[in-house]
């Protein structure tokens, strides 16, 4: 590699990679405490719904190292959290929700001082009647917000028309966000009423809000500072929120720094997961498989307040085509509010739900027909006999489907791998084997538009070395190295010179979550128009030393060429800046962004909510034991679309860890609720997420080559959240599997598999 070949495009290593494999990588639980430092636990509900009429925290209150008993009497501003529907107390004030919400907080020397306190107060609860199942809030219209109703032309008309039609329902579970690094917050009371507040948040402005709005202060006096996340999935992108209000609250009341952590059992009590959704449809299609008509009901389980529930069911409806054109089309999305946990935000918001289902659909067109479901699939992509047009009214422009999956068909050789699973099948009577190639849709931006947008903040410093600092944070993803990358090149540096700080509430304010994928599209334009700035800033100083246009002024290798008298006059960077700086030249600036093009109708759900889509596919063979219903991903290709890679390692180990996690809510993590609405898989003894054991030996990953035709940072495109939905895959798959085990046996009628494919409803699939 040469000194003038550019970082972006390079496989760099993450920029906290090496501190993180040291140890020396900083955490909130890692900072030094400052003197005089105290710990809350949580006082939980062990009521689904109720009144409360007592908290008796004598006990407590007795107890070595306790030093206060905090309710929702103690919050000094306003009792409910600042979220946008303002359904959601800081602390229970009358009425619990739901097992595992927070009543208030003991506060101790030590953590585990707290938390063996917490556990002593005694709480008077008068039960009230629980709505525990979607059916039951369905039945009652008990709703966090009202239905959203979305159609295009007459699906009724066409269902009555079509050659063929099938009814069917499915079940999708939720997820647990499992991020290794727990919620965990330290706030610490500054001089005049000011604050520090360290979060592990993907939203460090919301929870500057949320506190400001708890303590009643101006935004201005909460500083919220994260450096890195040990996780998040979307997990800390509200939730997050909660416990740095909570630890404010309390250190406000105590006047002492108050540090805020989670332990494993508690974080799953008391945090959302990925929403539930029970789906109701009707199918109309041709001889071909074609689809003619669709009516779809998606119903998901919110929990006991909005949250984020509203979005995540608006992406769940604009997700329910996947890759196929939906001609009549009517969709109903029902929002239920159940006496659980508050269910949020979790990677790919609501487009895996909106998924999965016209997944399942597809498949069971093909084999009722009788039909290649690959086949069935192609013939209702996007793009065929000019179909363009969303059932939400955005045209798509980018559509890369047909030639993607043909190239992954090709490349994971399906047509011979379908005949060896078909000959497989014949031969064995107990383990059967299944295939599935699904593709992948994603759209990308915020569907809330007003938060496309961020800003930037470059500084060049005297020796030439840089520091850009952004509203995105860092979870692990290589956010921050690709900023890096991206400023590096825009002032022609080398990537070492570029150093990422600490997300900072007092230095980009307003800042958008780190979420929707849109991470690096909206903080790394940012940060290089931030450079952009700065190097024009140089450039013009250049120009004015040898009489050359700004235009024609050069940076690379950490060089900056320049003509002059038609000779080519070459300085180093640092030199130039050294210059510039003796000049009065300004040598930092912000950079501010907003993603074009995007509009849409809050109250139809038409318009353009996405800058562009980001596409993929998967190929995932399965095998199944009849008798036990254990199941095994065998082998995975995958062919996946990032536009032009800005680091094509952190991109691939992306798809294979969203993809792995996928794998995981279809098949392993199981979460149940008893019916006193308590979780009862509420650790890893009893929930399983995917361990390295459960990735298959041949797992290959490639990059399609093209750019992004929208004017987008490198021409790159979002990675996050779109290869979550290959995992689709694994489930078409099993369904396959379950599908040919039930023809071997002569059993007929649709498959009627539950996901997540533990072995259990595996089995039940296998016989009902």
């Amino acid at each position: 590699m040469t000194a003038t070949t550019p970082a972006s495009g390079q496989s760099k290593i993450h920029e906290s990679a090496r501190a993180q494999v040291a140890g020396a990588a900083v955490y909130i639980d890692d900072m030094t405490e400052l003197q005089g430092t105290l710990h809350a636990a949580p006082i939980l509900s062990t009521v689904a719904h109720g009144k409360l009429v007592s908290v008796d925290a004598a006990l407590a209150a007795a107890m070595p190292g306790v030093r206060g008993i905090i309710l929702a009497g103690d919050v000094p501003g306003h009792k409910m959290l600042a979220s946008f529907i303002g359904d959601e107390p800081i602390f229970v004030i009358d009425t619990v929700q739901h097992v595992g919400q927070v009543v208030g907080l003991v506060v101790a020397d030590t953590f585990v001082q707290a938390l063996h306190a917490a556990r002593k107060v005694k709480l008077g609860i008068d039960a009230l009647p629980a709505v525990l199942s979607v059916k039951q809030a369905l039945e009652q219209k008990n709703y966090v917000l009202p239905p959203v109703h979305v159609k295009r032309g007459d699906a009724q008309g066409a269902l009555a028309r079509a050659p063929h039609t099938l009814t069917g329902t499915l079940e999708v579970g939720g997820q647990e966000h499992f991020y290794l690094e727990g919620q965990i917050a330290y706030a610490l009371p500054q001089e005049q009423g000011q604050w520090i507040v360290h979060s592990s948040t993907q939203h460090p402005g919301e929870v500057q809000h949320w506190v400001a709005h708890a303590l009643g202060l101006d935004n201005h006096a909460v500083k919220v500072e994260c450096r890195r996340m040990g996780g998040g999935f979307g997990g800390k992108e509200t939730q997050g929120g909660h416990l740095a209000v909570w630890a404010a609250v309390a250190a406000n009341k105590l006047k002492r720094p108050v540090k805020m952590r989670l332990d494993r059992d508690d974080d799953f009590m008391v945090t959302g997961k990925r929403h539930p959704f029970e789906y109701a449809y009707t199918a109309g299609f041709d001889d071909t498989g074609r689809l003619c008509g669709l009516q779809l009901s998606m119903a998901a389980n919110c929990g006991f307040s909005a949250d984020l529930s509203g979005p995540v069911a608006d992406r769940a409806v604009f997700h329910a085509d996947n890759a196929y054109y939906l001609e009549d089309v009517a969709i109903s999305s029902y929002r239920c509010k159940l006496n659980t946990q508050s269910h949020t935000a979790f990677r790919g918001f609501g487009g895996p739900q909106g998924m999965i289902v016209i997944e399942a659909i597809m498949g069971d067109i093909a084999r009722h027909l009788k039909l290649d479901a690959l086949a069935v699939r192609k013939r209702n992509l996007y793009g065929i006999a000019e179909r363009h047009t969303t059932h939400y009214q955005t045209k798509i422009e980018d559509n890369i489907l047909l030639p993607l999956i043909s190239k992954l068909e090709q490349t994971s050789q399906y047509q011979r791998e379908l005949e060896a699973v078909l000959s497989w099948n014949k031969a064995n009577a107990v383990v059967k084997r299944g295939m599935a190639l699904t593709p992948v849709k994603f759209g990308i931006s915020f569907t809330a538009t007003l938060f496309n947008q961020a800003g930037a903040l470059v500084h060049v410093y005297t020796d030439g070395s840089v520091q850009v600092n952004h509203g995105g944070t860092e979870m692990g993803q290589g956010l921050n190295t690709k900023v890096c990358q991206i400023v590096a090149d825009e002032l022609g540096v080398p990537f070492e010179r570029v150093l990422a700080t600490a997300s900072d509430t007092s230095k980009i304010p307003n800042a958008s979550a780190t979420a929707a994928s849109a991470g690096t599209d909206l903080n790394g334009r940012a940060a290089q128009f931030a450079a952009r700035h700065v190097r024009n800033n140089l450039a013009a100083f250049v120009s004015s030393l040898d009489s050359c246009g700004a235009g024609a002024v050069r940076f690379a290798g950490g060089q900056v060429m320049s003509p002059s008298g038609g000779k080519t006059v070459t300085r180093s960077f640092d030199e130039v800046v050294a210059l510039a700086y003796q000049n009065r030249i300004q040598l930092w600036s912000d950079g501010f962004y907003r993603t074009p093009k995007i509009h849409y109708d809050k109250t139809t759900l038409t318009g353009r909510p996405f800058y562009y889509f980001a596409y993929g596919a998967a190929c995932t063979h399965v095998a199944i034991d009849t008798l036990t219903g254990e199941s095994r991903v065998l082998k995975v290709d995958i062919l996946h679309d990032v536009g032009r890679s800005i680091n094509p390692a952190i991109d691939i180990g992306q798809i294979e860890g969203a993809f792995v996690q996928g794998m995981g809510w279809l098949t392993t993590e199981q979460l149940v609720w008893n019916d006193k609405g308590m979780l009862t898989t509420h650790a890893p003894s009893t929930y399983k997420i995917p361990t390295a054991g459960d990735v298959p030996k041949h797992f290959k990953v490639a990059l399609w080559p093209d750019a992004n035709p929208e004017d987008n940072v490198f021409g790159s495109k979002a990675v996050g959240e779109p290869p979550f939905m290959l995992a689709l895959s694994v489930f078409e798959a099993l369904r396959d599997a379950v599908a040919q085990a039930r023809a071997a046996a002569g059993l007929a009628g649709p498959v009627h598999l539950v996901a997540p494919a533990t072995a259990e409803n595996v089995l039940n699939a296998l016989t009902t």
